[in-house]
């Protein structure tokens, strides 16, 4: 629970001005006045009877902690018609039970049932109750709570309204929780009541918590219900989709449901609505009074997420995944994006994406060309952006100098690009459409193994440019659709490549098969499209991989852990090769991920002028040494020891430890390594191949730097990134790691798929030539 609340409570806001909604989710954060409402479906349980504890616990703990570091929360809250209800039952069930007893001796008829309860009865036998177990839980954070019960005419008069607002900012002034209700026990019928002057009237807790939201000046409405938000069609059917953000007019045209099984109001919005500009058929029936309520909050200045408060996979942090701005529920919001939503890119990009798929291999290889010759044509106006880009990281300071080398962009970066981009399309022949095995099952039944498109990848790179177009080109080659979330450091050359990206598939009407996701939410709102992307890569950090990798729900996401890289030199290294390779792996680029971080030194190397050589050499290049264990242990005055044997510097650092053999470092490597890339320096050939054998690493070299580990000296054009996963691609991943296969069954219509013994018999499972010839007329028709 902690982990959800810690980035939320450590940057509570200060108060703002209030003056109008917050535009995007993200802006959440800022909220500092936050109202929240529990509905009936909420707060008790599944039968009606008795209140949810483990719920209202978990609700409890974030609210408290959210108060706690500096919120203002208020809870609007039902259950006292549940609770009530509860005890009333069982009061009544007892009186039953006694005088049952007392009339046994003349054999009357027992008669257990409960008569029908009044609500207002039960609201005033459930309120104490209901205030008794908050004022409980709360006590567990050190937090105080107030009950505040209201009714209508507490807003309609001035002086009441006044009073009640004074109430509340005193409770709030002293760090108290109000916890408000409708006064059920007194409520007049709602039929009595209308909405005056633009005024919403109080007819339940969802027009209170609207109405107080507004009066109290709070900065996010937070509505908990058992449905996960606003749908498009009745939630449950096969269409029916979450609506991520409502805006003001699309409640015209919305047809509802019914109101709770609970309580005396409910959230009639749950059950069902059709926007007209996605069902042009459906015809407006009535106006929620939910949706209105929230609509008349959020033109009040104060925003609003309908959320489920019921979902257990959610429930222990949905108060606090909201504040922090994560895509749950229905979020309203006054301003309407210009383009389109992530969704409804996605559903662009796979559409596009399969008819990519179907192209010729020569067409895609043709798009690939041409991208390749827009990149070498419009190479000023990429450096231009490139280096607003530049200026705009450098004046804020933020970004480290390893971060500005990877934002930074050249002619000699353009045209390698280029170059690259024409080794993809050479390759793109080769790829989509490929047969892998051929079988003759039976007569007249052959099966094929075919390689076909992931789907739909998303790539997340952080501030490197030069990533876009690759990562294009190797989609294009290999048919997927793709959507892009690229670093705000590189907004603008990044506008520019995916500029010329979409000018290029625009030659085959493909334009929308490569998407930028531009939108400001989170890159944790796009890892729960689960339905939707097939695939994550993430490119950058070791800590960009892992938070994707944590927020991805169901998606599978290709990445690499730390860039531990080794190179370990042998007892019968040669002197040239090894100061050559050492300074290639370490000091080239020492911010890449196949950099090396440890190297590893035979022990017959100390004290000899090679060792000296390689020390040397590291201080020339001012590389900063951490000694390890080993390596302290033989200097009396030695550098600062490694904090850790598992540390991934990305700068002029490295860390130097000794071992006994090579089979010591093999072990070394494998404890401490990340898989990514490690490296033997030796002249000895079985030494050299039983370190290759052994170690169990994506990339492993003999005499060769560990910057190798790159698509584009491997041959693939460029990559999507390097895997250190075992399922799957592993190292650098180009073409061949964004493709899967699938299985075609070609018969004559007559064959039956008979599992009997006989049938089996009747089953040839031949193998059949793969003719390259073959293959390639059946890829061209």
């Amino acid at each position: 629970m902690f982990q959800f609340l810690n980035r939320v409570l450590t940057e509570a806001p200060q108060s703002r001005v209030h003056a109008s909604s917050f535009a995007h989710r993200c802006a959440l954060r800022q909220a500092k006045r936050i109202v929240v409402k529990l509905g009936s479906a909420v707060v008790t349980r599944g039968d009606e009877c008795g209140l949810a504890l483990g719920r209202l616990a978990s609700i409890v703990e974030q609210v408290a902690m959210l108060q706690n570091h500096g919120r203002e929360m208020m809870i609007v809250t039902s259950g006292a018609v549940a609770f009530g209800k509860q005890r009333l039952r069982h009061e009544i069930l007892l009186s039953q039970s006694v005088r049952q007893a007392l009339q046994s001796g003349h054999n009357q008829p027992k008669d257990m049932s409960v008569p029908a309860l009044e609500a207002r009865a039960c609201a005033a036998a459930g309120q104490s109750g209901l205030m008794a177990l908050y004022e409980a839980m709360f006590s567990q954070y050190s937090t105080c709570t107030a009950q505040v019960l209201v009714t209508n005419l507490d807003f309609h008069d001035d002086e009441k309204r006044q009073n009640l607002h004074s109430t509340l900012q005193e409770l709030l002034r002293m760090n108290i929780v109000p916890i408000i209700n409708t006064n059920d026990a007194v409520v007049p019928p709602p039929e009595h009541n209308s909405d005056l002057h633009g005024v919403i009237s109080i007819k339940d807790n969802d027009s209170l918590a609207a109405r107080l939201a507004v009066e109290m000046k709070a900065d996010l409405l937070i509505a908990l219900s058992d449905v996960e938000g606003l749908y498009n069609n009745p939630p449950g059917t096969d269409d029916a989709k979450l609506i991520d953000i409502f805006y003001p007019g699309d409640q015209h045209s919305i047809t509802f449901g019914t109101k709770s099984r609970v309580g005396l109001g409910g959230m009639e919005a749950k059950v069902c609505f059709k926007l007209s500009n996605m069902l042009k058929t459906s015809k407006p029936q009535f106006s929620s009074e939910w949706v209105k309520a929230a609509l008349w909050a959020l033109q009040g200045g104060t925003s609003v997420v309908i959320a489920n408060g019921t979902n257990p996979k959610v429930t222990g942090h949905v108060i606090t995944d909201i504040v922090e701005g994560k895509k749950l529920g229905t979020f309203f919001s006054e301003t309407k994006p210009a383009g389109p939503s992530v969704e409804e890119q996605t559903e662009m990009a796979r559409s596009s994406g399969r008819i990519l798929a179907s192209l010729q291999a020569e067409k895609r290889s043709e798009i690939i060309c041409r991208l390749a010759d827009l990149l070498t044509e419009k190479t000023e106006e990429i450096l231009a952006a490139n280096k607003l880009d530049l200026e705009v990281a450098s004046s804020s300071g933020r970004l480290p100098s390893a971060m500005l080398k990877r934002l930074s962009l050249s002619v000699a970066k353009i045209n390698s690009l280029s170059i690259g981009l024409r080794q993809i399309a050479t390759s793109a022949q080769n790829s989509a459409g490929r047969v892998l095995r051929r079988t003759r099952v039976a007569h007249n039944l052959e099966l094929e193994q075919i390689t076909v498109p992931i789907g739909v990848v998303l790539v997340i790179f952080e501030a490197r440019p030069d990533c876009l177009p690759q990562v294009s080109a190797l989609a294009i080659a290999s048919g997927n659709a793709l959507l892009l979330k690229g670093g705000k450091e590189a907004a603008n050359t990044n506008h520019v490549l995916l500029q010329l990206t979409q000018e290029a598939l625009s030659m085959h009407g493909l334009r929308e098969a490569v998407q930028m996701v531009s939108t400001r939410e989170e890159v944790e709102g796009l890892c729960r499209l689960d339905k939707m992307i097939d695939l994550i890569i993430p490119r950058g950090s070791f800590q960009l991989v892992q938070d994707i990798k944590r927020a991805a729900k169901g998606i599978p996401v290709l990445g690499h852990s730390e860039g531990v890289c080794h190179v370990y030199v042998d007892a019968d290294a040669s002197a040239d090769k090894v100061i050559g390779i050492v300074r290639d792996s370490k000091c080239e680029y020492p911010a890449a991920c196949n950099a090396m971080e440890t190297l590893l030194i035979h022990r017959d190397i100390l004290r000899t002028p090679l060792f000296d050589q390689i020390i040397d050499m590291l201080r020339t290049e001012r590389v900063r040494i951490h000694a390890g264990p080993r390596f302290a242990s033989y200097l009396t005055f030695s550098p600062s020891e490694a904090k850790s044997l598992r540390t991934e510097y990305n700068d002029l650092e490295c860390c130097v430890e000794v071992v006994d053999s090579m089979q010591e470092a093999v072990e070394h490597i494998h404890k401490y390594g990340s898989s990514h890339t490690d490296v033997i320096i030796t002249e000895n050939a079985k030494t050299a191949e039983q370190f290759l054998q052994q170690l169990d690493s994506a990339c492993v070299f003999w005499n060769a730097s560990s910057r190798f580990a790159d698509g584009y000296r491997f041959g693939l054009g460029a990559e999507v990134g390097i895997s250190t996963a075992r399922i799957h691609a592993r190292g650098p991943v180009g073409i061949e790691g964004l493709l899967t296969t699938k299985w075609v069954l070609r018969g004559d219509g007559h064959t039956v798929a008979d599992f009997s013994e006989q049938g089996t018999q009747t089953y040839l499972h031949e193998s059949l030539p793969l003719e390259q010839k073959e293959i390639l007329q059946r890829d061209s028709s």
